[in-house]
């Protein structure tokens, strides 16, 4: 019992001795969050054979692959919410791109606000992190050091602005206008000019993202300080601006084009999209049906822009591995929601289906996540907050808003624990909101007005995805048994927290 005793007092003094600092400290682990908006799970890693994501791939070897990752709802500023706060849209009131954080939440913490209170972290941010536009100023003081802001809509090519009549800032002020799409200039949808990767907003953050991490490197070498730091990537959202190597790495006539273009049959109305976003852009028409070369183009302008990004993000982890720092840095990589790419008929995002919903969440937490390794668990936006604390050994979040997510360390460690059956997700209409069950195999949601009190009419969706991976048909009906089940997990979320 007593050399037991000892063996175990060794063990630990060893562990404590390999994680410690310099000054005899214990080392706390830095963070990386690398987030990405509109991207989907067009990449090697998952599966996709035509995809070119060889950076994005690797990173996954390195760590743990989600395969059933969801957000919460599918827009970039509240899944941006989501992910910093910790808090489902319906509990924290915030839906829409131009809700202000600090008008819901005055004394929300944020994650980096909590690894700084709590960790002692410097805290820095990089390109697209929180959503700004639309009257959202993002939340500046989240972070300690200002933030390294940069372009989303970004045209280097005369011809994508009429040849120069719509400037740049034009531009960027009709892609953020969607709701007065029809009465101002169009920019292109798409570019693809002879140019460095630096000449784009993205390669810009990821160059000047490799000059922090040099510099944490050498901060954390003569003082022990960890950092976290955020960088946000905004391709491949729309226009899909990026250098023509990227577009040549394709063949067009190869890529896959959307298999059914009609809205799932018994589907109620309110569901489903069309136009929106998507028109914001030229040749794209405002009305009609899209020719098969313009469905081609912006799927083509898709891969090549996630092989864009993908190029930047290994600029990323080149420069985590240069400065000796991949050791003792939880790198998380994060699409904020997922896109339509002409599928049911929809582009882009703001649906409750599978291909708008499901993302892209990866995990290397040294020692920790096995590399190479896939875990199946049912995975949400919201438990990104609470997984990061754990990992990084800070006390459990006692915050003012509402911390709806669970950490899923246990499942990091041993990937058979199931520490939860469904996720939860919503999208909100101008007369309805829409709340959603995801499951392993099915898909309930419930549309239903929480405003008006004498609109009683509610109408589900039933989509069972071991049968059909892309929603054909609402089987709501005559799956009755199913539906109750998935009703009664749903009816124990509380009433939705309205705009």
């Amino acid at each position: 019992m007593k050399k037991n005793l000892v063996l175990v007092t060794v063990i630990t003094m060893l562990s404590i001795a390999v994680q410690a600092g310099n000054d005899g400290s214990q080392s706390a682990p830095n963070v990386l969050l690398i987030m990405v908006d509109d991207l989907k799970p067009l990449l090697g890693c998952y599966g996709d054979s035509l995809a070119r994501t060889p950076n994005i791939d690797r990173l996954a070897a390195r760590g743990m692959r989600f395969e059933n990752a969801y957000c919460n709802q599918a827009v970039c500023g509240p899944s941006r919410f989501n992910f910093m706060t910790g808090s489902h849209a319906t509990s924290s009131g915030l839906y829409d791109l131009g809700n202000n954080l600090r008008e819901k939440w005055p004394n929300a913490v944020t994650l980096p606000q909590y690894f700084q209170k709590h960790g002692g972290y410097r805290t820095e941010s990089l390109g697209k992190v929180f959503h700004v536009g639309h009257g959202n100023m993002g939340d500046p003081g989240s972070f300690e050091v200002p933030h390294f802001a940069d372009k989303v809509v970004e045209y280097l090519l005369p011809a994508s602005t009429d040849g120069g009549k719509l400037t740049r800032e034009e531009a960027l002020f009709t892609n953020q206008q969607l709701d007065n799409i029809r009465n101002l200039p169009r920019g292109a949808a798409w570019e693809a000019p002879d140019v460095d990767d630096d000449a784009y907003a993205d390669g810009r953050v990821a160059a000047e993202t490799c000059r922090r991490l040099k510099a944490a490197a050498l901060r954390r070498e003569r003082k022990g300080t960890p950092f976290f730091i955020a960088a946000g990537f905004v391709r491949p959202h729309l226009p899909f601006c990026a250098p023509k190597r990227y577009w040549d790495m394709f063949a067009p006539e190869k890529l896959p084009m959307p298999e059914r273009e009609i809205p799932p049959l018994n589907a109620p109305v309110v569901a489903g999209k069309r136009g929106g976003e998507i028109v914001a852009y030229k040749p794209v028409p405002q009305k009609g049906e899209f020719t098969d070369e313009l469905k081609r183009n912006l799927i083509h302008g898709y891969y090549a822009s996630a092989s864009y990004v993908d190029a930047q993000i290994g600029r990323v982890i080149d420069a985590l591995d240069a400065n000796g720092l991949a050791d003792n840095t939880i790198v998380i990589l994060w699409g904020d929601h997922g896109w339509h790419l002409g599928d049911l008929g929809i582009w882009t995002k703001h649906t409750n289906y599978e291909q708008a919903n499901r993302i892209p969440f990866i995990l290397v937490a040294p020692g920790v996540t096995a590399p190479g390794g896939v875990i199946g668990q049912m995975f949400s936006t919201v438990d990104i907050y609470p997984t990061l604390a754990e990992l990084a050994g800070l006390p459990s979040p006692d915050v003012p808003q509402p911390i709806d997510g669970i950490s899923v360390v246990p499942a990091l460690k041993d990937p058979t624990v199931k520490l939860r059956d469904h996720v939860y997700h919503i999208y909100p209409r101008p007369r309805k909101l829409g709340r959603a069950i995801r499951t392993e195999r099915y898909r309930l949601v419930e549309w239903k007005s929480y405003k008006n009190s004498n609109q009683q009419s509610v109408e589900y969706e039933l989509y069972d995805y071991k049968k059909d991976k892309v929603e054909q048909e609402n089987i709501y009906a005559e799956n009755s048994v199913t539906a109750d089940k998935l009703r009664k997990i749903l009816s124990a979320y509380f009433t939705p927290v309205m705009r």
